[in-house]
């Protein structure tokens, strides 16, 4: 028999824009210009992670190249510049190329490895539609009771399943409340209600959204990390009051109290013997994370659990591995690789002693990294901001009266807080394909939430941390 050959073609590759073609002149400029021209006060270690620096922060705001490309490009000129593996050697011992690689597989990458696997079996096996169906039954009957319910479990959902999963899911449900809802400013809010309390519920656990796990990751490389419920303990006071906030905001804007919306709901949970192993093992899971406290067994290594155990009873396969987000897996493991080059290098110290931060008010300071972190969030990726700020201001905060830790869950939670344009976030990017609700109508209502869970993160929830001794 002879074997024909089968000739495969890559799909075309999509036009870059002229920002994009931008992005890669001026980061290639500004990478070779950081080599090459000596910086004042940076040594070579510092210089040769300036110029990755610069050029991660370009190509990550003009996606130039795919922000996962970036990622681990972060990682290899790590290893090919600054490692004991350097192209041209550095003096000193500096880190060996293995702390750089090893970001790929940090804790945290494993323990957002565990929650996408637990996410993509909620949805193989109906778990979290049939759950939404259910919960959502008490709220029928009055228009802005419906919403509540419907925001309150998407939120829910959200904290522990991605947030675009979520978004898809809910939207499922409500499809036949769409269906007969005339057109009009009743859709829209119904429509915005989904991805916003989808971004609200992601920053609840650890695993709800990136920022988190980046922040996670950094304060886990200065050893302060935070358990699975202590960062609840921390973030879910604030999402439950922006979410409040949230519902009275649409409500009152876009559903008026005698919106007519009838919901017909049906559960059908999969009996089979996959489906109930895959309802132990992940609600097991989220038992023993939630009682970390007690048992002591870290949550990075709960999160494993899950993977092994599903994949040992085969029910999730390698099949289902391939379809796992490895794209938003390793743009956090080029973040954390970030963070660990900018502080062995002595960039970090660089970077902040180029402004007397000393002499800004604190809480002035805070206002400012937030905002910042809301701004670029809201134009970029979130898990990109994230990867910028968050080792920065963490080590801005060792010089200055302020927790670490507070810095780090701050600015995490502020990068998730954007959600003001179609390109804020996957959610809102779905919410927009409907064509029930317009940029405009999405910026007003995304501004104002962010807004208000800005102020809330900067002048109230450090005090409340610190009264209810959260903080060390």
């Amino acid at each position: 028999m002879v074997a024909t050959a089968t000739r495969t073609t890559l799909p075309p590759r999509p036009g870059t824009t002229a920002l994009q073609r931008g992005g890669l002149l001026v980061g290639l400029v500004v990478f070779v210009t950081a080599l090459l021209v000596e910086v004042p006060g940076l040594d070579a270690p510092g210089q040769r992670m300036l110029a990755i620096f610069l050029l991660a922060i370009v190509l990550w705001v003009t996606e130039a190249i795919p922000l996962v490309a970036t990622a681990v490009g972060v990682i290899l000129l790590e290893v090919l510049l600054i490692s004991d593996q350097a192209l041209v050697a550095l003096p000193g011992e500096p880190l060996p190329a293995a702390d750089y690689f090893a970001a790929l597989a940090n804790p945290v990458i494993v323990l957002f490895l565990g929650g996408f696997l637990i996410a993509d079996g909620a949805s193989k096996f109906g778990l979290d539609r049939n759950l939404a169906a259910i919960l959502l039954r008490p709220f029928a009957g009055n228009a802005r009771r419906t919403v509540f319910g419907l925001m309150a479990i998407t939120a829910a959902l959200s904290m522990f399943v991605s947030n675009t999963a979520t978004t898809a899911t809910m939207f499922a449900v409500i499809l036949p409340i769409l269906a007969v809802l005339p057109p009009g400013r009743a859709r829209t809010g119904l429509v915005l209600a989904v991805p916003i309390a989808a971004n609200v519920g992601g920053i609840g656990t650890p695993v709800g959204s990136p920022p988190n796990a980046i922040a996670l990751g950094a304060l886990q490389s200065q050893g302060q990390g935070v358990s699975f419920l202590g960062w609840m303990l921390l973030a879910v006071p604030l999402m439950v009051v922006v979410l409040g906030f949230a519902w009275w905001l649409l409500t009152r804007r876009y559903i008026p109290a005698d919106t007519p919306m009838v919901l017909e709901l049906a559960a059908d949970f999969d009996r089979s013997p996959a489906a109930v192993i895959f309802y132990v093992v992940a609600g097991s899971t989220v038992l023993l994370w939630l009682t970390e406290p007690l048992h002591g067994i870290a949550s990075t290594t709960v999160g494993f659990l899950p993977v092994v155990a599903l994949l040992a009873t085969q029910v999730m396969t390698g099949d289902d591995l391939k379809v796992l987000q490895w794209p938003v897996l390793w743009l956090v493991a080029g973040g954390i690789a970030l963070g660990i080059g900018i502080g062995a290098t002595g960039l970090d110290a660089w970077l902040i002693g180029l402004v007397a931060w000393e002499r800004l008010p604190l809480l002035l300071l805070i206002l400012v990294l937030a905002l910042v972190g809301l701004g670029l969030s809201t134009v970029i990726s979130n898990s990109a901001t994230a990867n910028l700020l968050v080792p920065l201001a963490m080590t801005l905060a060792t010089g200055l009266p302020i927790d670490t830790t507070a810095i780090g869950v701050l600015i995490a939670l502020a990068c998730s807080l954007a959600m003001a344009l179609p390109i804020s976030t996957p959610p809102n990017a779905i919410a927009f394909a409907t064509g029930d609700v317009d940029t405009r109508e999405m910026a007003i209502t995304g501004l104002a939430i962010g807004a208000v869970g800005v102020l809330l993160l900067v002048f109230v929830l450090p005090e409340v941390w610190a009264s209810l001794g959260l903080l060390s």
